[in-house]
């Protein structure tokens, strides 16, 4: 009876021996392979680049979506005209120059080579003319007009890239011409693309209605007579992609093949910088890739809404209250696929300011949360100075409390 009790025991020892591993295992395995689905997916949801340096970026948050050896510098050929562009601009807001002016063509100028509207010396061309050709054609000789005609000369308006660029953090930046003709030392990252780039199209969203211009006439005026020349644009992607806002293409022998490709669609504004293809349609095909790439990846959240908070009592000042106003817009760019409905703020304000206050003086923040974790904040401002109040302002307060 005993040994027959033993027998039992021990096949029980064996059969859970040969089985309990086998369960454990086949978890184990599932797990795996839910793992490594889980990393194939996430490796088939990344874009794949031909070009040697690339980056994507959303344009209201400067948010890097996708990087390829971004940082490295690089001959940018026409795409420094985004910088050109961006000076262009920044003169006409500061009213030095206007659209209708007209623009005189230098021999200089006249004598660039490589792309060009073929401008003689002598022949004036309007503001508005010149960014068209920049934009559109990628006049070389065009860009040095404009240089020339916004600061005296091409080097003090190269200067002044150089300055921008400094200002916008392009850390690996030195430009030495403004139409991006090969010349030694004359590199940019693709970083720095996207960030001069997010510059011109946030800060003067006119230049699409430039940069979307597929074909258009501009007219010759010279000692020879006049004559229609045709701008057709360098940027295939106007018309073959459905997206496309902008923004200008490069192609040198040292450059290779480069664009900055900007796009919308659903609110979502994105900059992909291509750098260094081999060829022009592989220029295109990886701008469409990562744009692609970061409309199906990217939801914004945007909140433009006034301060729940309309004013704050003040302290020791000569007003009892000063208005609030919120600095800025709120943006927040997501690409887990959270659900954005569940974020949730709050104002973060002192119940009473001390004075004196300035305009503009941050006074509190309203906080952004999803799922109980700050995503971002920003700054409440004073809408109005409010001096320190003096004995005289007291005294003054306390007669009209009175004769209330």
């Amino acid at each position: 009876m005993k040994r027959i009790q033993a027998l039992i025991l021990g096949m029980v020892l064996v059969l859970s021996c040969l089985y309990a591993p086998l369960k454990v295992l086949g978890e184990e395995e599932q797990e795996e392979q839910q793992s490594e689905q889980a990393v194939q997916e996430e490796a088939q949801a990344e874009v794949e680049v031909s070009a040697p340096s690339a980056i994507l970026m959303e344009a209201s948050t400067e948010s890097v979506i996708y990087e390829k050896d971004a940082d490295t510098a690089r001959p940018p050929a026409s795409v420094t005209k985004v910088m050109t562009l961006l000076i262009i601009f920044d003169a006409l807001e500061e009213g030095s120059i206007k659209l209708e002016d007209e623009v005189t063509t230098s021999e200089h100028a006249a004598s660039m080579g490589g792309s060009q509207v073929f401008l003689e010396p002598g022949e004036t061309q309007t503001v508005d003319t010149m960014i068209k050709c920049i934009a559109v054609a990628s006049a070389n000789d065009a860009c040095v007009a404009m240089a020339e005609y916004i600061c005296g000369s091409e080097e003090e308006f190269v200067r002044r890239m150089n300055e921008r660029a400094k200002g916008l953090g392009m850390e690996n930046t030195n430009f030495v011409n403004c139409n991006g003709l090969d010349t030694e030392g004359h590199v940019i990252s693709a970083r720095d693309i996207a960030l001069m780039s997010r510059e011109l199209i946030t800060k003067y969203p006119q230049i699409h209605d430039y940069a979307m211009i597929w074909m258009e006439n501009i007219t010759h005026t010279t000692s020879k007579g006049t004559s229609e020349f045709g701008l057709t644009n360098t940027n295939k992607l106007v018309r073959q992609y459905e997206y496309a806002t902008g923004l200008k293409t490069g192609s040198t022998g040292e450059a290779k093949f480069c664009v900055s490709a900007t796009g919308e669609k659903n609110g979502i504004e994105l900059i992909a910088v291509v750098m260094g293809a081999e060829t022009s349609k592989e220029r295109f095909a990886d701008a469409v890739k990562l744009l692609n790439h970061g409309f199906g990846k990217c939801q914004l959240y945007t909140d433009e809404e006034p301060s729940e908070v309309q004013t704050v009592k003040v302290e020791g000042g000569v007003a009892d209250t000063v208005s609030v106003e919120r600095a800025e817009a709120f943006s927040y760019l997501d690409t887990s696929g959270a659900n954005l409905n569940g974020i949730e703020k709050k104002v973060d304000m002192q119940k009473k300011i001390q004075a004196p206050i300035k305009k503009g003086d941050v006074i509190g923040h309203i906080i952004y949360t999803l799922d109980g974790s700050e995503i971002g904040r920003t700054e409440l401002i004073a809408g109005e100075d409010v001096k320190k109040a003096k004995f005289i302002d007291y005294f003054i307060k306390s007669l009209k409390k009175a004769a209330i």
